[in-house]
């Protein structure tokens, strides 16, 4: 049953992952945040107390600059481009890389933030503002290092401490992770993207009933958010809940968002849970769903429901795969259906459609040696023993099925005291794969061939 569920959380993985970029959200959507834009034209100002001074002719050229700066950044840049000297504030600097951020220019923002905190280490704005663009660019190490200078400095707004959380998402600390998104959180708890980081550092770090928490918030607020219900039933199978995940999963079906590999996943699950009906309902949703999928994953799903005993269940399956799939099945998996169908007929009295079904494998491959060896069984019971030793001598001629086919052949033999002949096969059967029920079985034939002689 672990290995089982353990199973069910790495099908489910490959979906999960397609719901979050590598901070768990879309960096993108930071940018285009009414909040954060606010609070980046806001950063225009100056803070005298802890910031770089500025002279009184400096002031005088920045005052020229406010009323460019919502109508024509333009020429905003090019007013003051040419009054920035090596001596000059390090405002200047900021006030110019600003200008080119609020453009989208970062390859030219980046070295005026740059200059502005060389002339000035403990510009706590211009730190911050150098590790905006350095997340954008992917300069993870720098951008860790600029936003941890500002906080250093005694700065920290919820913004940075998110980009910081992404960035070290990215580097895959999922712990440091964590700490930056859960003081984001604290500063905008209203905020989706920071509660959606939180839940991936959580997640990577096995914690997943906090993840589960933290997600059933999010679900309050966005039911109708598929991907949602997806995260937290992979936290539920972690905890070994499936039935709450397979809950969670239901949600999604609702919603009309399932996908083939949510609801393999789902019966899965309601197999795993002795829940044949309902896992079958799932599998047959999952074939319908994509009729152009790879038929492996169904051919799995019938074998899993046979498997566990399901046998009705599974016979339905297999013929709705071969109604839906049809030609479009791969050839290994339609020989594999083909005898999983042949043991279902077996097992429910339908011999001789068993027994079509098997022919029709021998057909497609003479050397497939399942199929023999159950055609042998077939007439070894049905008292057509001349049959049966056609297919077990056919099938012993195949290196992988030699001492099965020896095997059973002697038993055939013995059933017909032909003991001498039934010795020799177990002999050679012994010797392919050697068993100390083998072995018994061989010393009480050869003491029945010896009491014959």
């Amino acid at each position: 049953m672990l290995r089982f569920t353990q199973s069910l959380n790495l099908s489910l993985v490959a979906t999960t992952l397609l719901v979050a970029s590598a901070g768990g959200f879309e960096l993108g959507e930071i940018w285009k945040d009414p909040a954060f834009q606010k609070q980046f034209l806001g950063s225009y100002g100056i803070n005298a107390e802890i910031e770089p001074r500025v002279t009184p002719e400096e002031v005088a050229l920045l005052e020229k600059l406010v009323p460019l700066m919502g109508t024509d950044l333009d020429r905003a840049a090019k007013l003051l481009k040419p009054q920035i000297k090596p001596d000059s504030s390090a405002i200047l600097d900021f006030t110019l890389a600003n200008i080119y951020f609020q453009q989208d220019q970062l390859a030219e923002a980046l070295p005026h933030y740059r200059k502005a905190v060389a002339k000035h280490p403990s510009f706590r704005r211009a730190w911050r503002n150098l590790g905006l663009i350095q997340v954008r660019n992917g300069q993870y190490d720098e951008a860790i290092a600029a936003f941890t200078k500002m906080m250093e400095l005694g700065g920290g707004d919820s913004y940075a401490y998110g980009l910081l959380g992404f960035a070290y998402t990215a580097k895959q600390d999922h712990l440091a992770a964590e700490a930056a998104y859960r003081n984001a959180l604290l500063l905008q708890p209203e905020n989706t993207e920071w509660r959606l980081g939180l839940v991936r550092a959580v997640l990577r770090q096995q914690k997943f009933a906090d993840a589960i928490a933290l997600l059933d918030v999010l679900l309050e607020r966005y039911p109708h958010k598929p991907e949602f219900w997806l995260l937290q039933a992979q936290a539920y199978l972690s905890l070994k809940q499936p039935l709450k995940a397979a809950e969670n999963l239901e949600a999604v079906t609702r919603l009309g968002q399932s996908t083939p590999d949510s609801l393999f996943t789902l019966g899965d699950i309601y197999a795993s849970e002795n829940l044949p009906d309902l896992a079958q309902r799932a599998y047959a949703q999952a074939i319908s769903a994509a009729p152009q999928q790879n038929s492996q994953r169904a051919t799995r799903a019938a074998e899993l429901l046979a498997a566990r005993g399901a046998i009705t269940q599974a016979g339905q399956l297999i013929q709705h795969i071969q109604t839906t799939l049809g030609d479009r099945m791969e050839e290994e998996d339609r020989k594999k259906l083909l005898k999983l169908q042949a043991r279902v007929s077996l097992a429910t009295g339908g011999d001789q459609q068993a027994v079509a079904v098997l022919e029709e494998v021998v057909k497609l491959d003479p050397l497939d040696g399942e199929a023999l060896l159950l055609l042998a069984q077939h007439y070894g019971k049905n008292d057509k023993p001349e049959r049966a030793i056609f297919y077990y001598e056919r099938a012993s001629s195949l290196e992988k099925f030699e001492a099965e086919a020896k095997m059973r052949h002697a038993q055939l033999l013995v059933a017909q005291s032909k003991y001498q002949e039934a010795a020799l096969l177990l002999r050679r059967a012994h010797e392919l794969q050697p068993r100390d029920d083998l072995a018994r079985y061989l010393e009480q034939v050869e003491r029945l061939a010896r009491a014959r002689r």
